[in-house]
């Protein structure tokens, strides 16, 4: 009888969840496919719709036989850009959101959990004022040092060996709280900052450039590549940080990359834009109710739905104010916000 018994080594071996059925799996893999014409849809939209109308022949001309019109002017160096950054930081947002949720093993956890877009932002002020930094070059830079350091600081105040969830967002919130006072004060004391951060602070694609792309891509896409390969750490881990153990996986280490992985992505996004918030705290909440909670799942499904909503506010928002437009961050706002609302009280009612 003992003999048929399973031993206690295969019993911690075995993995978190049963493998999800060949139809199941198949249905992700379509619904993935779907999620990539979307944003593929959403991509072309953001480049042909804008606050000027443009014919579409003639942002056929502008991309791909462009002669120095107008009209070609406003595809290539405008229109191009803008979308191919929305593109890295909806991306970038929805990937850090992701990995930060199942760090934190809170479904409700956002890229500004942790302090890293308030660390960004306090660099940026700090530069401006202090150092008299103008250009959106010298943003990006300062904001990504500040994501990092503050992520490092988050980390060490969570206990270097003995960080949990809990620590970590108890941590985060103490120097977010910190850095916010700091940032007004030195907006009150400092009206050139103050008038130089009102922009940055609310989230835009507007000043999109290829300098600024070539600056944060590197920092993405060593992010994304990061994050990505975290997927099945992160599904031990789910289970409590005892069980992890038992299936092998590395706690601390997971930690650690989760959140550089995190610090990369935000950081880079968070310079290039500003803060934008919802995206990050959405688009994984609505993922995970489609997929489970497999990560495997979940952040490659972030990856692709962020950048649609990221795309699809901005072109939103250039459409509802012509010819002037609203910043992305104030749209994914308005539409983030009663949505996100309307997600979590059904949640709750179907738990009851």
């Amino acid at each position: 009888m003992l003999v048929d018994s399973p031993s206690p080594e295969r019993t911690e071996a075995s993995p978190p969840e049963p493998p999800a059925p060949r139809g199941r799996q198949a249905i992700r893999a379509v619904g993935l496919l779907l999620a990539v014409g979307v944003l593929a849809l959403v991509v072309v939209a953001s480049i042909a719709v804008g606050a000027k109308q443009i014919p579409v022949g003639d942002v056929w001309h502008g991309l791909f036989s462009a002669t120095g019109t107008d009209n070609d002017v406003v595809i290539r160096d405008l229109r191009l850009p803008r979308t191919l950054l929305g593109l890295l930081v909806g991306a970038a947002l929805g990937l850090a959101g992701a990995v930060l949720q199942a760090l934190t093993r809170n479904p409700l956890a956002d890229p500004g959990l942790l302090g890293i877009n308030a660390g960004a932002s306090a660099a940026v002020v700090s530069a401006i004022s202090f150092l008299g930094v103008t250009s959106l070059t010298g943003y990006v830079w300062f904001a990504f040092l500040g994501a990092a350091v503050v992520s490092v600081l988050v980390y060490a105040l969570g206990g270097v060996r003995s960080a949990t969830p809990v620590r970590l967002a108890l941590a985060g919130t103490a120097v977010t709280a910190a850095l916010i006072g700091y940032i007004n004060a030195v907006m009150l004391l400092d009206s050139s900052a103050l008038d130089k951060m009102r922009f940055w602070t609310v989230g835009s694609l507007a000043s999109a450039s290829m300098s600024t792309i070539g600056q944060v891509a590197p920092f993405i896409a060593v992010g994304l590549l990061l994050a990505l390969g975290l997927a099945r750490p992160l599904n031990a881990m789910a289970m409590g940080d005892d069980t992890a153990v038992a299936l092998g996986a590395r706690v601390n280490r997971t930690r650690i990359l989760a959140m550089a992985a995190a610090t990369l992505l935000c950081g880079a996004a968070t310079a290039a834009c500003g803060p934008i918030a919802f995206v990050g705290l959405m688009v994984p909440h609505m993922v995970r109710a489609f997929t489970g909670p497999d990560q495997r799942w979940i952040l490659p499904y972030a990856t692709v739905l962020s950048p649609v909503l990221l795309l699809g506010a901005d072109v939103i928002g250039r459409v509802v104010a012509r010819p002037s437009e609203l910043q992305v961050g104030i749209v994914t706002a308005l539409i983030g916000g009663p949505l996100f609302i309307y997600l979590v009280r059904r949640r709750r009612m179907a738990q009851l």
